[in-house]
């Protein structure tokens, strides 16, 4: 009886993470290919879309670095999103493709949620954050924090299909993150975190001041060996990235302290009158592009 229960009850794990398949959304292979599995399954999260972006020329016969990214809906198609806006990452990678300045490189474009807040706060420096700094998060909107959970969804379950579904190297110094402003939050966590599955994250325009500061306090102890690791941060001067300047100087000193040496293994950038938008974030992708996934 024992048996069949567990064995019951292991087809019914595995059942639950086995999405559909793929429904191709591009035929133009100009600008490469994205393929979507919707309502991805989870264990840890609730389900959604997962964009997968291939090359121009994608051949099974070559192996690939993967770059997973945040806020899948807003990279490939702006003519769906909520603001009309996009990343462009399609035409971006093409473009460094074609010029021979980065690896051959897969994006998987993970959506959020109406519980991105909650997925995108780093978790264990929330629940250290003193009453004060919870009390700016609960002020920004962030409800019960789960991002241990969406990271190990990540980890756990998603990383191992696409490496199961695609043909990717699958080592650290091959697999890399990328987000935006609370997107940007969780890439710099989820490395911390995993310092032995992700090489390097992306972090543009990073909301720090989401906790008033917090996860730069977690991370005095946190950040992985500059050995290993790249990471990038960037801010713009307008809108809400306006309230970004102290904070990521916070920030860069946590990074001196811990070894990193801009411009080796670590880059800060800020663009003056860049404002927090996918449009500003577009017009300079290719800089931690490059800095990710250079040869």
């Amino acid at each position: 009886m024992k048996i069949a229960f567990f064995i019951l009850t292991v087809l019914i794990l595995t059942t639950a993470v086995l999405p559909q398949t793929a429904r191709r959304l591009t035929t133009d292979d100009r600008t490469g290919s994205v393929e979507r599995f919707e309502n991805f399954p989870s264990a840890f999260v609730e389900p959604r879309s997962v964009d997968v972006w291939l090359p121009p020329g994608f051949s099974r016969k070559k192996r690939y670095a993967v770059l997973y990214m945040h806020d899948g809906q807003m990279l490939f198609d702006g003519t769906t999103t909520w603001n009309k806006q996009e990343w462009g990452i399609d035409e971006t990678m093409t473009r460094l493709l074609k010029e021979g300045r980065i690896r051959d490189t897969i994006v998987v474009g993970i959506w959020n949620t109406t519980h991105r807040r909650e997925e995108y706060m780093p978790q264990k420096p929330f629940e250290a954050a003193t009453p004060e700094q919870k009390k700016a998060a609960a002020a920004f909107g962030i409800g019960e924090v789960v991002s241990d959970r969406y990271l190990k969804f990540i980890v756990a379950e998603l990383k191992p299909f696409i490496d199961r579904t695609y043909p990717t190297k699958t080592g650290r110094k091959y697999t890399f993150l990328m987000g935006s402003s609370m997107g940007g939050l969780i890439s710099v966590y989820a490395i911390s975190e995993y310092p032995a599955v992700f090489g390097g994250a992306a972090c543009l325009s990073t909301h720090f001041p989401a906790g008033d500061g917090v996860v730069i306090d977690y991370l005095k102890k946190n950040l992985p060996s500059p050995k290993h690791h790249k990471i990038y941060f960037d801010y713009g001067t307008e809108t809400l990235d306006a309230q970004y300047e102290p904070y990521q100087k916070r920030a860069d000193e946590e990074m001196r302290q811990k070894g990193y040496e801009s411009g080796k293994n670590w880059i800060t950038r800020k663009f003056e009158g860049a404002d927090h938008s996918e449009t500003s974030w577009s017009k300079r992708v290719d800089i931690p592009l490059v800095f990710l996934l250079g040869k």
